[in-house]
């Protein structure tokens, strides 16, 4: 398998994994000294252990639901669907890849909705 088809694999797994709760699946994807960032809150984990233990004790009954995958070489991005309970995000994320075919980073965007600033409209489409 190409580097693409393994990234892709290990995205999809990924995600997948972390919904069904299969801790031993999700860490075996991880390398020891992955990076976890959410650039929105600004905050930063750093290691598999801590990484699975913030996963393990984030709150609510939380779902996620792959959207798209779109993998080149060692690097994947993500549109997923983030549910906790009624209440439904979109989020983006980015997968980095370790030369031995581990998730090494991982990069969340959580974008909350917003108004666009008036005195564009003439350029955009809403939806």
């Amino acid at each position: 398998m190409d580097d693409t088809a393994t990234t892709r694999r290990a995205a999809i797994d990924y995600v997948d994994r972390l919904e069904n709760r299969d801790w031993p699946g999700w860490t075996a994807l991880l390398t020891d000294n992955v990076v976890y960032e959410m650039p929105q809150t600004r905050e930063r984990v750093r290691g598999r252990d801590a990484f699975l233990r913030f996963n393990t004790e984030y709150p609510g009954d939380w779902h996620l639901r792959v959207r798209r995958v779109v993998a080149d070489g060692r690097t994947a991005a993500l549109w997923l669907d983030f549910r906790v309970g009624a209440e439904q995000q979109d989020a983006c994320v980015w997968l980095e890849m370790s030369e031995h075919g581990l998730i090494s980073r991982v990069v969340d965007y959580w974008p909350e909705p917003y108004d666009p600033p008036p005195g564009r409209e003439h350029l955009v489409e809403r939806w």
